[in-house]
């Protein structure tokens, strides 16, 4: 079991930038892969990226390709998501997702955080 809690969400103008992290709970941080969705009103949650155990391997999606990174500590138990050159399409609820083994880019994630909002006006 691990819990997962995002903090660092807020409002930013298109082009400013945003850190997200993910704290985890428990001791085997470094045995789950991390993934990073987020869902828009009235779509569907959508990955945006993956990151490895050992954190060496990362994933994007082609809208944030460029913009975001994905990094981890195993150490602090944290993963994070910097996200620069905001838009305003990049608005929507972020949420860090854990499961055991290798990343895949896609819904396989057994355990979920509560999300959090991020907002960019033109």
């Amino acid at each position: 079991q691990v819990q997962l809690v995002e903090s660092g969400g807020g409002s930013v103008q298109t082009g400013g930038s945003l850190r997200l992290s993910c704290a985890a709970s428990g001791r085997t941080f470094a045995t789950y892969a991390m993934a990073w969705f987020r869902q828009a009103p009235g779509k569907e949650r959508d990955i945006v990226g993956t990151i490895s155990r050992t954190g060496i391997s990362t994933y994007y999606a082609d809208s944030v390709k460029g913009r975001f990174t994905t990094s981890r500590d195993n150490a602090k138990n944290t993963v994070y998501l910097q996200m620069n050159s905001l838009k305003p399409e990049d608005t929507a609820v972020y949420y860090c997702a854990a499961r055991s083994g290798a990343a895949v880019a896609s819904y396989g994630y057994d355990y979920w955080g509560q999300g959090t909002q991020v907002t960019v006006s033109s």
